[in-house]
């Protein structure tokens, strides 16, 4: 069936009818069908069924898919704007390039999803379940992913800057090379993820959980690690200058080589539980390792 033969306007019209009675109208399925460069900005298609749907550029800015049925649909480069796909299950789902500025996400099911080099500036996605998907090089600026869980989750090369995970369950995720500054963690679950490279200035971790992570070569500079709790993980060659540590819990972190010239509210206990080797820059801007009690620890 072509595009023109494709009797959107009626679909939308008996959906309609079907969301206001379930016993009337015709639930819109439009599994299978190719419909690049529609207009159906607006639309509701809320509870729709579009599995293996094709939608390349497509225009479905504002509309309405929450807990629409997307699963293997191709979304690339579409404009999703606004649009609700709260609910939705997004199982191998490719919006490769699309716009979701300030769509919402919330409580999706995403397995195997693609976002890379979406736009997904201030996109929300709440108490979401995300796993093996791929966010390479997307731009999710002011993001907010609260309370959402991550697994096996690629944010290589992203732009997060000021972005949320408040409380997020983050394991095997990659954020290597991305930029977040102002990005915050806190409250979050941060296990066995990688942040080399990672430019994350200012970046908000209090009372974070970090297990065995690997921030090696990240830029920390004036993050704010006070009460985290890091257990072992690979710093070496982060920048920590001006970040604040009280009360953190740092057992067995490896800070051989990193920079912590000018690191705030460090203690002797604190250091003390971490590697440092010569090539550690500690606090006070001598080379460690750090020796205990020698006051190293104080900022010049």
């Amino acid at each position: 069936m072509t595009l023109r033969e494709i009797p959107i306007a009626s679909i939308l019209r008996a959906h309609a009818a079907w969301l206001e009675d379930r016993t009337a109208g015709m639930q819109a399925d439009l599994s299978g069908l190719t419909l690049n460069d529609t207009g159906l900005q607006g639309a509701v298609l809320r509870d729709a069924i579009l599995i293996g749907a094709t939608l390349l550029d497509a225009n479905l800015a504002e509309s309405d898919l929450s807990g629409a049925r997307l699963e293997r649909a191709d979304l690339q480069r579409a404009n999703l704007a606004h649009a609700d796909l709260s609910r939705a299950n997004l199982t191998g789902t490719n919006f490769g390039g699309a716009w979701l500025t300030g769509a919402n996400f919330s409580e999706i099911v995403a397995v195997g999803t693609g976002f890379k080099q979406a736009r997904m500036s201030k996109v929300r996605m709440v108490e979401a379940s995300v796993n093996d998907a791929s966010f390479v090089n997307a731009v999710a600026t002011g993001a907010i992913f609260h309370q959402s869980r991550f697994y096996d989750v690629d944010f290589t090369g992203s732009s997060l800057d000021n972005a949320v995970f408040y409380h997020a369950r983050l394991q095997h995720v990659k954020f290597s090379g991305c930029t977040g500054a102002s990005i915050s963690f806190a409250g979050s679950k941060i296990d066995h993820c990688d942040f080399a490279r990672a430019v994350l200035v200012g970046a908000k971790l209090t009372r974070s959980e970090i297990l065995q992570c690997t921030f090696r070569n990240a830029n920390l500079r004036d993050a704010d690690l006070r009460e985290v709790r890091i257990r072992g993980g690979d710093f070496g060659h982060a920048v920590f200058a001006g970040a604040h540590f009280r009360d953190a819990r740092m057992a067995m972190a490896d800070f051989r080589g990193a920079d912590l010239a000018g690191a705030l509210e460090l203690t002797s206990d604190q250091l003390s539980q971490a590697f440092t080797d010569c090539a550690t820059i500690l606090p006070n801007g001598a080379h460690g390792p750090y020796l205990r009690r020698s006051g190293a620890e104080r900022p010049k």
